[in-house]
């Protein structure tokens, strides 16, 4: 089922357009009326698998795909994968959404290339990460103990950043916003903003999230 988006007013700005991924017709219809009464967004399609998902990706022109990560046939992190690999779909973001917080998944989630979770689709169209900090303290902490036995040893690619740099990538990583970053650091919001984009750069990461990852 896909819904045409309207045309914006003249002068405003087009609606972020969604895509909903989810096996249950009655999430998907509440997911719909939700994000439909929102303003400046719209859903422009549904899917019940994540081959669905990819599909519709494209063809709807989608902005931000809603993907849950249990569904049958091809799963949401493999869908998202595929998304993020296709590069006529460069430009679009995914939002996991899944209600089991479970440290794979988290996991599984950042890997695959998501950008967050269902708590502000917008964050996300905008080409921010959205994590909690709850559960990015329990990503680093699953590292940690993972690799607690290995030497340490440090990536080439971090050599590359600046002192500053360094500290406004750990702070990402701790689940800090860019405003409670710069209040820390007394620095601007903007600057904050630039340092985390070089970083991302130097890295290779395509946003907060997979900086989360990398330290």
């Amino acid at each position: 089922m896909t819904a045409a988006a309207t045309s914006p007013a003249a002068g405003n700005p087009a609606p972020t357009r969604v895509v909903i991924a989810d096996d249950q017709e009655l999430v998907r219809a509440g997911l719909r009326l939700m994000i439909d009464r929102a303003p400046g967004l719209t859903v422009v399609g549904e899917a019940a698998t994540g081959g669905d998902a990819v599909r519709l990706a494209r063809e709807a022109r989608a902005d931000v795909v809603v993907m849950d990560i249990r569904m049958p046939g091809l799963d949401g992190l493999a869908a998202t994968r595929r998304i993020m690999a296709d590069e006529s779909l460069a430009e679009v973001r995914v939002l996991i959404l899944t209600t089991f917080e479970i440290d794979e998944y988290v996991f599984e989630a950042l890997r695959s290339g998501a950008s967050g979770f269902l708590d502000g689709i917008r964050t996300v169209a905008r080409g921010d990460a959205l994590l909690s900090p709850a559960a990015t303290r329990r990503l680093i902490a699953r590292f940690l103990r993972l690799h607690d036995a290995e030497p340490a040893g440090e990536s080439p690619l971090a050599a590359t950043l600046t002192d500053r740099e360094r500290e406004v990538v750990t702070l990402i990583a701790d689940g800090m916003s860019n405003a409670e970053i710069a209040g820390q650091l007394t620095l601007s919001p903007l600057t904050v903003k630039t340092h985390a984009n070089h970083a991302m750069t130097k890295l290779g990461a395509r946003d907060r999230a997979q900086l989360v990852v990398f330290a």
